[in-house]
């Protein structure tokens, strides 16, 4: 495949030496390098937010915990303080403890839901080939906790609460991740979320079908006539709001009626709760009406810019980034406060020691969940059924097993439905809170060693995902004696510089040389980066990558929606097609996979080149590119970087 040449005019900046792309006659200016760190404000908001929800999740669980040994009197009697909700005859009485469980909860196990439809539509778990691995880890995961909890505590009449043993607390994985995990752990945290999501629908599944004690036909099939009309709303042109939210508790009054537990309605519901990826159309015409009401600013516009901006945004997005942080910040925390309220003495931690229940919960989660997922992963990699992204090694996949071992807000849930005894409910608690504790420190002590040992100078020094013409975006032939990858963005000004270099080494080295074009938008600093990386993409399946990437780099500046669409046109690509890839998932993870790579090995700036597999340091001018490729392809092993 013949490399793109660079967009013309081309001319030399005296300072560095690089072969420069220009759209005009007169020179864009070049701003500063950015920081190879995003701001402090930015990375604050990105984890911070995971580890303040698990901070609060952890503050309520120990005043649970100290209330409960202060008076656990008072706790009983706050917690078992009975509401009446209704008028007349029409009542519905709750204690507080039971009001928190079965309507507060919904809301949370909605947000899952949500999270699980959202993935199956345009996440990591829309097809089978990226899902493979995670969805049987996490299946393995789900089935050595269960099965080593029934080993242990067989014959204590409580075998029926395996399922106590079985979910990992998502929030909790999180935070926990943030605060000891690896350098660069996206492509671990998509990974342990993406299993995370298969464990709470094999959760949710077991609730509805081993916790369930008897079950109502009317009240049922009242709710299955709510969750039709819940789907159908969705074609209403106005007042869906209102709509979903009176048959949202129609529904969860029929849960409630039927003997399923009423948290399950909040899944049902978001099942049914629709999601895309906006569209660029719907997206432009917001932006046209935004400009209206900039230009003429006034309540009519405002208001039909606003709704504009709502609707190109799908309604379950919406929904999860409205919840989210009630969820993570009221909800949750709310239920710990109610739940973890263990009393804990002498003479109970004596009796939990020597339970068996005590043991089966703590070896189902810290060694259950360990053995199900590392095990099965080694598994799979020995055998080469499917395989794991870049920078995900088998060492990583040990310290979140370990890490897969917090249970707690499922964990204490089904402790609630699958125990009747008061004190055995007691000790299971202890069970939970000592497993999630150990699993915790486990793997903060297995992140920190591995850490150790893997020196930090090495990160990213060599290319960690191989060169793959079925894959890559290639230009030069596959027998090539030089090999030249750039990680780089399409709205960066030194990505654009760069292309008149690439140029440069093409046109001297000829066919002894292919180069080899990787996404690394910077969205912290190029707000449409990701965007166009995804619109190339989109051409890529027209057969137009390198021409729309040409196109792309002669016009920085307009990179709207609309300049995407015009530029479609342009090239005659099938603007209807080029709309929809737009808008798929595969589209968005092609793109999301190369990113992935970029941060496995510290990539922060951009233009990032690797000579013959190994990190070029230094000015990326052609003489300079050119060094480094010859001076690097003997000593460059036979097929690394093919």
């Amino acid at each position: 495949m013949n490399a793109p040449p660079p967009p013309s005019p081309t001319t030399q900046h005296p300072d560095f030496g690089l072969t420069v792309i220009t759209r005009s006659p007169n020179p864009t200016r070049i701003d500063n390098e950015p920081p190879r760190r995003a701001p402090l404000s930015e990375r604050i908001q990105a984890m911070g937010q995971s580890r303040l929800g698990a901070l609060l999740l952890l503050i309520a669980t120990a005043i649970a915990i100290i209330w409960a040994n202060i008076s656990y009197a008072s706790y009983e009697q706050v917690w078992g303080t009975h509401l009446v909700i209704g008028v007349e005859d029409l009542q519905l009485s709750f204690t507080l403890h039971a009001f928190v469980n079965d309507a507060i909860m919904a809301v949370f196990f909605f947000t899952v839901g949500l999270e699980v439809r959202r993935e199956f539509a345009i996440g990591e778990l829309t097809t089978w080939s990226r899902a493979m691995v995670p969805v049987l880890a996490a299946l393995a995961g789900l089935a050595v906790p269960a099965l080593l909890f029934v080993a242990i505590a067989v014959g204590t009449g409580a075998e029926d609460a395996w399922g106590v043993v079985i979910s990992t607390d998502t929030a909790f994985l999180v935070g926990a991740l943030a605060l000891v995990g690896p350098r660069a752990p996206g492509r671990l945290r998509v990974f342990l979320l993406t299993m995370a999501i298969v464990d709470d629908i094999g959760a949710l599944a077991i609730i509805a079908l081993v916790y369930t004690d008897s079950l109502q036909v009317l009240p049922l099939a009242l709710a299955a006539l709510g969750l039709t009309a819940i789907f159908f709303t969705r074609y209403l042109s106005s007042g869906r709001g209102p709509t979903y939210a009176i048959l949202s508790i129609i529904v969860w009054l029929a849960f409630l009626a039927s003997g399923v537990h009423p948290t399950l309605a909040g899944v049902a519901i978001a099942l049914l709760v629709p999601v895309y990826r906006p569209s660029r159309r719907d997206v432009e015409h917001a932006l046209s009406l935004t400009q209206t009401f900039r230009q003429s600013p006034n309540s009519r516009y405002a208001r039909a810019a606003a709704n504009s901006l709502r609707e190109s945004i799908s309604i379950n997005e919406r929904l999860q980034s409205a919840y989210a942080p009630i969820v993570a910040y009221a909800i949750v925390p709310l239920f710990a406060l109610a739940n973890a309220g263990v009393r804990i003495n002498g003479e109970i931690l004596s009796d939990a020691v020597r339970s068996p229940i005590m043991w089966a919960i703590v070896a189902g989660l810290v060694a259950g969940k360990f053995i199900g997922i590392f095990g099965s992963i080694w598994t799979m990699k020995v055998f080469r059924v499917g395989s794991l992204g870049p920078g995900l090694t088998l060492r990583r996949i040990a310290g979140g097993s370990l890490l897969s071992g917090i249970g707690f807000t499922i964990s204490l849930f089904i402790v609630d439905l699958a125990i009747a005894d008061p004190e055995l409910q007691n000790i299971a608690r202890v069970g939970v809170l000592t497993a999630s504790i150990i699993a915790f420190a486990l793997s903060a002590l297995f992140f920190r060693i591995s850490e150790r040992t893997s020196p930090t100078s090495e990160a990213g020094h060599r290319l960690v995902r191989p060169v793959d013409p079925t894959r890559d975006h290639v230009y030069g032939p596959e027998n090539a004696r030089y090999t030249l990858v750039e990680y780089g963005d399409f709205q960066c000004e030194f990505c654009l510089k760069a292309t008149g270099a690439v140029g440069e080494v093409q046109k001297r080295l000829g066919n002894d040389v292919r180069y080899v074009w990787r996404h690394a938008p910077l969205a912290s600093y190029h707000p449409n980066a990701i965007a166009a990386a995804e619109a190339a993409e989109a051409a890529h399946r027209q057969g137009k990558f390198g021409e729309f990437m040409r196109s792309l780099f002669a016009d920085q500046a307009n990179q709207q929606p609309a300049d995407m669409l015009r530029r479609a046109d342009e090239l005659g690509l099938d603007v209807g097609q080029f709309e929809s890839d737009l808008s798929s998932a595969e589209v968005a993870a092609r793109v999301r996979d190369d990113a992935l790579d970029a941060e496995s090995m510290e990539i922060s700036a951009v233009p990032t080149f690797f000579v013959n597999g190994v990190r070029h340091v230094g000015p990326f001018d052609a003489a300079s590119l050119i060094r480094s490729l010859e001076s690097t392809a003997p000593s460059t092993p036979k097929g690394a970087d093919r």
